[in-house]
């Protein structure tokens, strides 16, 4: 088999086990290849043992059940934050160096989303993301079981509907039908993911919340701003990459973050450690946080 081929066969393979569907137009047209030779290489597929379904709308995957599966983009992950490193990386590369386009194109020609790729998981962990990408792909009910709920402190099983994940594979977007309500579930804390044979009975309802550049997540967003000093801007960007899209010049060496955060828990806490180069500007809910949690530690210290 020649090279070119291979290397499509393989980019092939990744764009069929990935989290996004695509039909054989758009793995043709990915690939710059001909519909007829992406057939071609999915019955290779199946000649191998390799397990190819088709889904509705003309969707080709490559099923899991497979003896042969590990799924290709267990290897190689990134987060949003990995991610935007790496295109600075490769936008810092001089457009007269060939390398540079040639990666945008293999970058972008394996990955269709703004992360490139989820983070990277492993054990226990990479299973049950597996699984749980497998029901958001074929829209079914799964089983979390041996859920331990820090809120509650009980360990039981949670019937809900995966719809998404953070950007880092941390938790999962989740529907419960006895809640009624969309929550977060931290993919650490589950026993096994039992997917079953039936759908969703709720994607009305199903809603994913907002991550902001400190990482928290909720369902409301509240807008902030802070002038920042050359200290707090560069451990600003060094902690929280993402951050930086949000950052302008104010001369004088100083910076203006104007961002919008899900809740105060994750900027109040960079803030709060960088009283003295940090000034909040046009934030009076955000500025009563501080406060309060300013006079709470006092009390704290004094008592």
């Amino acid at each position: 088999m020649d090279q070119p081929k291979l290397e499509r066969m393989l980019r092939l393979m990744k764009l069929m086990t990935g989290n996004v569907n695509y039909t054989v137009n758009d793995l043709a047209e990915r690939l710059d290849t001909s519909y007829r030779s992406i057939y071609r290489y999915i019955e290779t597929f199946k000649d191998a043992g390799f397990v190819v379904q088709k889904l509705d709308g003309g969707v080709y995957k490559l099923g899991k059940e497979s003896r042969y599966f590990k799924e290709i983009s267990q290897l190689v992950h990134f987060t949003d934050e990995e991610a935007h490193i790496v295109n600075q990386l490769i936008e810092a590369l001089d457009d007269t160096n060939s390398l540079k386009q040639n990666l945008r194109r293999k970058l972008t020609s394996v990955y269709n989303c703004t992360s490139m790729a989820s983070s990277i998981v492993r054990g226990k962990n990479a299973s049950n993301v597996n699984r749980l990408l497998e029901a958001m792909n074929e829209r079914r009910q799964v089983v979390l079981v041996d859920y331990a709920s820090s809120h509650t402190g009980v360990v039981r099983n949670r019937l809900v509907e995966p719809f998404g994940f953070t950007t880092n594979y941390v938790q999962a977007w989740c529907y419960e039908p006895e809640s009624g309500m969309n929550k977060l579930f931290k993919v650490s804390r589950i026993g096994s993911v039992e997917v079953l044979d039936v759908e969703w009975q709720s994607a009305a309802q199903h809603a994913e919340g907002f991550i902001d550049v400190f990482r928290m997540t909720g369902f409301e967003q509240h807008r902030v701003k802070l002038r920042l000093g050359m200290l707090s801007r560069n451990l600003l960007i060094e902690e929280y990459p993402l951050a930086e899209r949000d950052i302008t010049s104010a001369g004088d060496k100083h910076w203006m973050l104007d961002t919008m955060v899900c809740n105060y828990l994750g900027i109040g806490r960079f803030v709060m450690g960088l009283m003295d180069d940090i000034e909040v500007v046009d934030s009076p809910e955000f500025e009563r946080y501080i406060a309060d949690n300013i006079a709470r530690i006092s009390q704290k210290i004094g008592s």
